[in-house]
């Protein structure tokens, strides 16, 4: 929801966005022949990085690109937009004596090191179905600035993950979540402040008691009170039941304030004003 008057989304309307990235994704079947499988390659789980873009643009002292165009902004307005879907280290790195840390902080750019510039310029865009390009278009905002691209050279180039499969089901995530009675909390609630509390017995009334471990919440801004993200652990192995409550691992506990803001979204300040600039991701 928007500075537009616009009302909060219903549960029912969340539903009617799932079931149509259902048949999205039927569509794509049916266009494309069978869809590639997800598989994982020796890791334990996914993180489901969804991004609260009305947060994400106010703490961002020079916005990139899809928070300061209206026909960008738009496909936040009802939901969380994706950032990434991150595998967990996997065994042959692990192997190698790769820690978990240093694996989180530069993933595939181990094997392959990151190219020079911006990743607009270093990469190609990505050949995907006419259909599953335009709902990753509206699940991501950031591909506007090539976020793809980060998030795939990342997070998927080297683990076997083909390009469709990987943002065909990240989509889909997206979607799942967007539907869900968690997700409605959010929309519901954004403009104002709540317990960071809440918003976990928000997510496991959703998913199931105790799931509240397999959410992080990231705020940013003065003493992280400006929700700006929310990431969820995912077994590798059970993509197809999320989110159902057996497809939820824990994460790391976030760095949210006891009370959370949930920003709006802010007109989008006329772009000559700033300069454009290369989102950057995780």
């Amino acid at each position: 929801m928007s500075h537009s008057g616009r009302r909060p989304a219903t549960g029912a309307r969340r539903i009617g966005a799932l079931l149509l990235g259902l048949l999205l994704g039927l569509s794509i079947l049916a266009s494309a022949g069978a869809q590639p499988a997800l598989d994982g390659e020796g890791f334990d789980h996914y993180t489901l990085a969804l991004t609260w873009h009305p947060g994400f643009c106010e703490s961002r002292r020079d916005p990139p690109r899809e928070c300061r165009e209206p026909r960008l902004r738009g496909s936040a307005d009802d939901g969380f937009v994706l950032h990434g879907l991150w595998p967990s280290l996997p065994e042959r790195f692990a192997e190698d004596g790769v820690t978990p840390r240093r694996w989180w902080a530069e993933g595939c750019f181990l094997e392959q090191p990151r190219a020079r510039g911006s990743f607009c310029r270093a990469h190609r865009p990505f050949k995907l179905p006419e259909a599953l390009a335009g709902a990753l278009d509206a699940a991501m905002p950031g591909r506007a600035s090539c976020l793809d691209r980060y998030q795939y050279a990342k997070h998927a180039a080297c683990l076997n993950l083909p390009a469709e499969a990987y943002f065909a089901t990240a989509v889909d995530l997206v979607a799942a979540i967007n539907a869900s009675a968690f997700g409605d909390f959010v929309v519901i609630n954004q403009g104002g402040s709540v317990a960071r509390n809440a918003l976990i017995a928000a997510f496991e009334a959703a998913f199931g008691e105790a799931t509240g471990r397999a959410l992080q919440l990231v705020c940013s801004g003065r003493g992280n009170r400006l929700l700006s993200e929310v990431r969820i652990g995912i077994a590798a192995d059970a993509l197809a039941s999320f989110p159902a409550s057996s497809s939820l691992v824990p994460l790391r506990r976030g760095r949210c304030a006891s009370r959370i803001h949930i920003a709006r979204l802010a007109a989008a300040q006329p772009a000559n004003e700033r300069s454009l600039q290369t989102r950057p991701g995780t």
